[in-house]
């Protein structure tokens, strides 16, 4: 793998400069933050909330660890980890509109104590090393520039015996079901965002961001290349969604 990191990077299907990435992708998120939940109730036909009901039972929540959870946005994995009795969050997000209204959710249910709020990019995290136990990652891998970097960075700040998990949209392994999925993706998806949000084009990236992303074992391997063990993969839905889990050991 070479040392020197290509000059253009995927956004959707189009190509662009690696450094301008992360400001297209944090314009989506500022279009779509107020309508997230629905936009992954659009996107997954509801079946999201499920999805991340059995993310969060893989994460253990325990009393006594700290979750670190990046492009945590809303706060949806955070929320159902203290649910479950896990301990402190930190919940992270380079977008500072989706972070807002993960904190006014914190504030309405009573869980300002238990939150604390990170404005940061999972690339480059603020922390020092050994720091947390389990470090959670939901559809937010896919969107960064460096997923390479991201993988290291959650390994560095976990705690040895801590561990790294992620659930994204991944590759449909019921091939049958492949047309109807691409139908609905780029044909019925942008036109729902447009009627329901004013905004095709963020929804056709996010549409076209699952397709770039890399498929159930080349990201088991990056993983393993960024130095996390035990790596295993969990398909959801016919691989529709996965849940990637790997330890610092």
């Amino acid at each position: 793998m070479s040392d020197h990191p290509a000059a253009s990077v995927d956004f959707g299907f189009r190509r662009v400069e690696r450094g301008a990435k992360a400001a297209l992708v944090r314009g989506v998120f500022d279009s779509v933050a107020a309508r997230y939940d629905l936009m992954n109730d659009l996107m997954s036909l509801g079946i999201h909330r499920v999805w991340k009901q059995i993310f969060i039972s893989d994460l253990q929540p325990t009393a006594g660890h700290v979750l670190l959870d990046l492009a945590g946005g809303t706060g949806d994995i955070s929320f159902g980890w203290l649910r479950r009795g896990g301990g402190p969050v930190l919940l992270s997000d380079i977008n500072y509109a989706m972070l807002s209204i993960g904190r006014d959710r914190a504030l309405d249910r009573g869980l300002g104590a238990e939150v604390s709020l990170l404005v940061a990019d999972a690339e480059t995290l603020p922390l020092p090393d050994r720091c947390v136990d389990r470090v959670s990652i939901a559809f937010g891998l896919r969107n960064c520039t460096d997923k390479a970097a991201v993988l290291r960075e959650a390994r560095r700040v976990l705690k040895p015996g801590g561990r790294f998990l992620c659930l994204e949209f991944s590759r449909l392994r019921v091939y049958a079901l492949g047309p109807v999925y691409d139908a609905w993706s780029f044909g019925v998806l942008p036109r729902l965002g447009q009627m329901v949000a004013g905004d095709a084009e963020s929804y056709r990236y996010l549409a076209e961001s699952i397709r770039t992303f890399p498929a159930q074992q080349e990201l088991a391997t990056m993983m393993q290349e960024a130095g996390l063990d035990r790596v295993k993969v969990r398909n959801l839905s016919g691989g529709i969604a996965a849940i990637h889990s790997g330890w610092r050991l």
